[in-house]
């Protein structure tokens, strides 16, 4: 969190700051309860960040909201966000699972854009996640954790930078072709599920 965040979020931030250590310590000892070997452990890596102040602005003013700290707190879901990284599209699964059983939140919503990916291709598992605030007449903050394997995050950031490119050419057969990309890296992260499931089985 920057100069700039720490002054808009004001009273705000040193419990906001506490949370994302507290769910990066949780989530760390979930997937270590998965498995703390190295050559089989569930995620590549995680990481943490509490939303920037121009973003939340942003987002604020699209949905009709005035841009202030408390707003965000009380009207956004991802305020703070939490990306796992997982190398195969099963450990997403199990991961979710461990989450909805642990008592340190209330899970409120699932999205789950792997079962069912948005238009452009985009995969991911989202989890929208109540945790208690308990801070300036705050009872609970929204979190969003985003699940993800390592082909999906390479698509996900390599769509976000194209995204924002100005004046391309041929736009619309760059957006099939980021599509049939999705699918492509989708169809090989089953593949390598299958094989992982066939390796396991054999053992």
């Amino acid at each position: 969190m920057n100069e700039t965040d720490m002054l808009f979020y004001g009273s705000y931030a040193p419990r906001l700051k506490e949370i994302t250590r507290e769910l990066l310590k949780k989530v760390r000892m979930i997937l270590d309860g998965i498995s703390s070997d190295t050559e089989t452990a569930p995620a590549e890596h995680l990481k943490a960040r509490i939303k920037s102040t121009d973003s939340v602005r942003d987002k604020l003013l699209r949905n009709g909201y005035e841009a202030t700290a408390e707003n965000g707190m009380h009207k956004l879901s991802d305020i703070i966000g939490l990306r796992v990284v997982t190398h195969f599209v099963g450990d997403i699964y199990t991961v979710l699972e461990q989450m909805q059983q642990d008592p340190s939140w209330r899970v409120v919503l699932i999205k789950d854009y792997i079962a069912n990916p948005k238009p452009n291709g985009y995969r991911s598992l989202h989890i929208i996640l109540a945790i208690p605030f308990n801070c300036e007449g705050i009872d609970n903050i929204m979190v969003e954790v985003q699940l993800r394997t390592i082909a999906m995050d390479c698509w996900a950031s390599l769509e976000h930078q194209l995204k924002y490119k100005k004046n391309i050419k041929n736009a619309n057969l760059i957006v099939d072709e980021l599509k049939r990309c999705a699918d492509e890296m989708a169809s090989t992260d089953l593949t390598m599920q299958t094989i992982r499931d066939l390796i396991q089985r054999g053992n």
